[in-house]
C-alpha cells in the first residue's frame, strides 16, 4: 500500500493531470467506478488500477477481481494519495491509468479494415459499423472539454464510425473531456490529424464533407446522410475555420423557429447526428 504522496509512482500519476505529462508518458487517467467498469467491459488495455484501501468496501465487489483477471496491475493507496492524483474535488475510490489511443486518421477512411495493420486491439469495437457508410465526426477547434466529450458521446450513441480531432482542439485526454464522454471514448475510433490533409483525402474517396452554416439554404433534414459523410463541427465562438470551410463539399443549416441565433456546438452536432441516424434506418 502506497501512503506517501512523495512516492515516485504517485508523482508520475499526478503528472497525468497535465497535457505535458500525458504527452511524455503517452498515458492518461480515468476516474471513478463507471469509467473504470466501462474500460474493463470494453476490453481496452489498462496499465494500472489504483484504489483507496480505506474505501475498498465502496467499490463493486467484482471490480478488482475483473481487473486482476484482465492482467491489470492493482495498487492500494491511502485516501491522501488518491486525492493528490485525481482531478475531482470529491473523488471516488478508484482511478486507472491507460495508454493513449493509437487510432490513425487513415483508419477512419476505411473503418476497421486496417486494424490489423495498425496493431489495434479492436475486440471492444463493434464491427457492425463496417457494414454501413462511414459517418465520421470531424472536430475543428472545439475548445471546451465538456463540449468535446458530449460530441463524442453523441457520436457513439448514433453509431458513428469515428471521430477526427483537428489542430486547435482541446486535448482528448483532458480529465473533464474523458469524464464527459461517459465511457464513449472506449467505443469508437478517435484519431487526431491535420484536417487540411485528411478532408481532401476523404473527399477523393467520394465522402461528402459537410458543415453547418447560418447562410446555407439546405436543411439538415433534407440532406442525404445515407451516403458516406464526414460532418465538421467548428469552434464554439468562431465556427468552422475559413481554411477548413473551404474544403467542405456541402453546407447545411439546422432550421429553428424561435429567436435563438444558433445552438451550442455540442447541441448542434447532436441534432445533426441523430438526423443522420434516423435516415440510416434507426
Amino acid at each position: 500500500m502506497i501512503t506517501s504522496v512523495h512516492n515516485p509512482r504517485v508523482k508520475a500519476w499526478t503528472q497525468l493531470l497535465d497535457k505535458k505529462g500525458r504527452d511524455q508518458q503517452q498515458q492518461y487517467m480515468i476516474e471513478g467506478v463507471h469509467l473504470v467498469q466501462e474500460a474493463l467491459a470494453s476490453g481496452v488495455k489498462m496499465d494500472t488500477l489504483v484504489y483507496a484501501e480505506e474505501r475498498q468496501h465502496a467499490l463493486p465487489s467484482n471490480l478488482l477481481n475483473n481487473a486482476v483477471s484482465a492482467g491489470v496491475e492493482c495498487i492500494a493507496v491511502s485516501d491522501a494519495v488518491l486525492s493528490k492524483c485525481v482531478d475531482t474535488q470529491t473523488p471516488q475510490a478508484v482511478f486507472a491509468v491507460l495508454p493513449k489511443l493509437s487510432w490513425r486518421p487513415q483508419d477512419l477512411l476505411q473503418p476497421y479494415e486496417s486494424d490489423r495493420e495498425a496493431g489495434q486491439d479492436t475486440k471492444h469495437i463493434t464491427t457492425a459499423a463496417a457494414l454501413v457508410p462511414s459517418l465520421v465526426v470531424v472536430i475543428d477547434g472545439v475548445q471546451d472539454p465538456g463540449n468535446l466529450g458530449t460530441i463524442i458521446r453523441s457520436a457513439d450513441a448514433v453509431g458513428a464510425t469515428g471521430v477526427l480531432l483537428g489542430k486547435g482542439t482541446v486535448d482528448l485526454y483532458n480529465p473533464k473531456t474523458v469524464r464527459s464522454t461517459m465511457g464513449s471514448i472506449f467505443h469508437l475510433p478517435i484519431a487526431s490529424g491535420d484536417l487540411v490533409e485528411w478532408l481532401p483525402s476523404a473527399a477523393s474517396q467520394g465522402v461528402a464533407i459537410v458543415t453547418t452554416s447560418l447562410q446555407a439554404t439546405a436543411s439538415c433534414y433534407d440532406f442525404d446522410f445515407s451516403r458516406p459523410v464526414w460532418f465538421v463541427i467548428g469552434n464554439e465562438g468562431q465556427g468552422v475555420s475559413p481554411q477548413v470551410s473551404s474544403l467542405a463539399t456541402e453546407r447545411i443549416r439546422i432550421p429553428m423557429q424561435g429567436q435563438a441565433e444558433s445552438l451550442n456546438a455540442a447541441m448542434a452536432a447532436t441534432v445533426v447526428l441523430f438526423e443522420a441516424m434516423r435516415q440510416r434506418g434507426l
